[in-house]
């Protein structure tokens, strides 16, 4: 699928703009010659978004997702043919510490871009972006699929499987014929990313700081991905449910299962292409706060036999396109041409 042909001179509508995979989403976008409406919060001192000015690039409001009459007149001023929505309260050790404001921007968050469609009066294709948490994990290690049951147990984990069922109650009572689909995204990695409590961040203020990074968790298994893999995938969806409705549903966004490692192999990598100067130690979790489950696969058999899509990363390629963003960031090269390269290299592999 030729994805510049859709959403070339289209108007596309993104919550959760300033972050880390919103910059990168809007870069790509821009590369199109979108037109790109933002909805976020005040980007991060240090973020890509605001390394690259991208509120001089694209509609940016600086405005809160729970903020429903913010919300619906961005919306509808922007007239868009596509809404992907990323806004999110992001963190599992966050949502312990402030489960309401967690809840609150996660679900309510959810119910207002959902309340806000229906001020739009054109066709308009959503997807709303959730996470590989969203099944009840009984820690079997199990790969889960698309009909494995919706029951996140952490606050953040348990707020985006409210967040899924919120868009399908809205579907089926709002949007019968609606272009409506969720997508649960696995552990995305990539440059630029500077959140706290992730572990490539963590990896890369430990060489900034010259400090020795802690692990908390080592045997953890996750389905890390490069973040232009998921990107793909998103428009990917939201272009084809424009097409035809018979598209609408819920998909894993996943690497391969043999891509899905350990936090230690993953550590293991960023030192194998950082070379000297990284260090790490193993720590054992202290308190519920660094809960988290052991085990945690996903499925990605639905999206490849769907669309044909298949992840163009493995795990290996995914660190040492991050490793090398971070080294070329700090050898002086401006983080925009970064990116154009790392897009057009990811394009070249398709």
């Amino acid at each position: 699928m030729n994805l510049v042909n859709h959403f070339k001179s289209k108007n596309i509508f993104i919550t959760g703009a300033s972050g880390f995979k919103g910059a990168w989403l809007c870069k790509i976008l821009l590369e199109m010659g979108s037109n790109v409406y933002g909805y976020a919060l005040k980007p991060e001192n240090g973020s890509l978004f605001e390394k690259m000015s991208l509120d001089k690039y694209i509609n940016f409001t600086e405005a809160d997702i729970r903020d429903l009459e913010a919300l619906t007149k961005c919306i509808k001023n922007s007239s868009p043919d596509y809404v992907i929505h990323m806004a999110a309260q992001p963190l599992v050790i966050d949502s312990y510490k402030r489960p309401v404001y967690t809840y609150e921007v996660n679900v309510m968050g959810t119910v207002n871009i959902l309340e806000s469609l229906k001020s739009i009066d054109k066709k308009c294709s959503f997807l709303n972006v959730t996470t590989d948490k969203v099944y009840e994990n009984n820690e079997t290690g199990k790969a889960f699929d698309e009909d494995d049951r919706l029951n996140g147990k952490d606050p953040y984990a348990n707020s985006k499987s409210c967040s899924e069922l919120v868009t399908s109650s809205y579907k089926f009572a709002f949007f019968e014929d609606g272009l409506i689909s969720t997508a649960r995204a696995g552990n995305v990695i990539g440059g630029g990313d500077i959140s706290a409590n992730r572990i490539i961040p963590d990896c890369i203020r430990s060489v900034l700081d010259k400090s020795v990074v802690e692990i908390r968790n080592p045997e953890s298994i996750r389905p890390y991905e490069h973040v232009l893999d998921p990107l793909n995938a998103y428009l990917t969806i939201l272009a084809s449910q424009y097409d035809d409705k018979k598209y609408v549903g819920c998909y894993n966004v996943a690497p391969e299962i043999s891509d899905c490692i350990t936090t230690k192999e993953l550590v293991e990598l960023f030192k194998k292409f950082y070379g000297e100067g990284f260090n790490y130690k193993i720590n054992s979790p202290q308190n519920v706060l660094e809960k988290e489950s052991t085990f945690l696969r996903l499925s990605n058999d639905k999206i490849k036999k769907t669309f044909g899509w298949k992840p163009l990363m493995d795990i290996e390629t995914a660190v040492k396109e991050t490793v090398e963003f971070f080294k070329r960031e700090q050898n002086g090269e401006d983080v925009s041409s970064i990116m154009s390269n790392q897009i057009k290299n990811y394009i070249s592999m398709s």
